[in-house]
């Protein structure tokens, strides 16, 4: 049976940079990646090529950035007053915090810079502008 969207899918994965850094993967989670296709769970393009393929199924694909987190976005970067920051830790250059949005929702912020009153926070996504490259296995398909 090919997968189409509205099936519930298993997958087995390891996403890795161009550099052959591995950022992710299935192992480390210790569970297989679960999601409905067509429902925007995962990023365009993984989405995109799990459609077609069948249960024990194998294939490698390349993901240019706009099919996987997109460009830098640099009105995503934001001028915070320290104190709106963790207290509990120094702020410092590279840094990443978990900032939590109004809906509840936590994203991952990168300093860029620590100033006297204020630091710079970058909200785009840590892999954005990167082209991934994963690895996929199908390991179950219901619909």
């Amino acid at each position: 049976m090919a997968i189409k969207e509205g099936n519930k899918i298993k997958v087995e994965y390891e996403g890795k940079l161009e550099d052959g850094t591995v950022f992710d993967s299935s192992e480390k989670h210790g569970n297989l990646l679960e999601f409905e296709v067509g429902a925007k769970q995962v990023i365009k393009g993984f989405e995109d090529a799990v459609i077609g393929m069948e249960k024990g199924e194998e294939k490698e694909i390349t993901l240019k950035p706009l099919e996987a987190y997109g460009d830098h976005n640099p009105e995503l970067v934001k001028k915070v007053p320290k104190e709106h920051l963790p207290k509990d830790k120094e702020l410092k250059t590279g840094m990443m915090l978990l900032m939590k949005l109004p809906n509840g929702t936590q994203i991952p912020a990168k300093i860029t810079e620590v100033g006297d009153k204020e630091a710079t926070l970058d909200l785009n996504h840590p892999l954005v502008g990167k082209t991934l490259i994963f690895k996929i296995k199908i390991a179950d398909v219901s619909s």
